[in-house]
């Protein structure tokens, strides 16, 4: 291999890395995929059927919105792709609590809280303690900054 080819190919791994960070779509949406798949790979439904945190398996992905989301049932992933809305984490999968402070951090999946039938994550267990400190007034916020984080995410 040639200098410059591996000059290339380091060139594409980082830019594939890039993208998979944060995917941005036409229609504005944007989802946290930063170990390839939506929530580092666990189960979106699982939060809500079992209140839990649970891993997904790659041979129980399905692709929405241009991003990967991994299951740990079937039943699972066809709840989630009649109703992938409804199963899909809040500010694009990012930290809850971040984005009350109008600005973007990655998740750790177990730190997590459904609240009215909305999925919220945050960066650590630590994080997720400020955040259940003020619940409401944490959305509020995190509500009125996500427009405008999403707008720079997806550049």
């Amino acid at each position: 291999m040639t200098v410059l080819s591996r000059f290339a190919a380091v060139c594409a791994v980082v830019f594939l890395t890039l993208l998979g960070a944060a995917n941005a779509f036409a229609d504005g949406t944007v989802f946290n995929q930063s170990q390839g798949a939506a929530i580092k790979g666990y189960d979106p439904v699982a939060y809500f059927t079992q209140s839990d945190a649970v891993k997904g398996a790659e041979e129980l992905s399905n692709m929405w919105s241009g991003v990967k989301w991994l299951f740990a049932t079937a039943a699972n992933r066809e709840a989630f792709a009649a109703e992938p809305e409804k199963f899909a984490p809040q500010y694009g999968g990012y930290c809850s609590y971040a984005m009350s402070r109008d600005y973007v951090a990655d998740i750790t999946p177990t730190a997590w809280k459904v609240v009215d039938g909305k999925l919220y994550l945050n960066n650590s267990q630590a994080v997720h303690l400020w955040w259940r400190a003020d619940i409401p007034g944490n959305i509020q916020k995190a509500d009125a900054n996500w427009p405008g984080q999403k707008a720079k995410l997806a550049q």
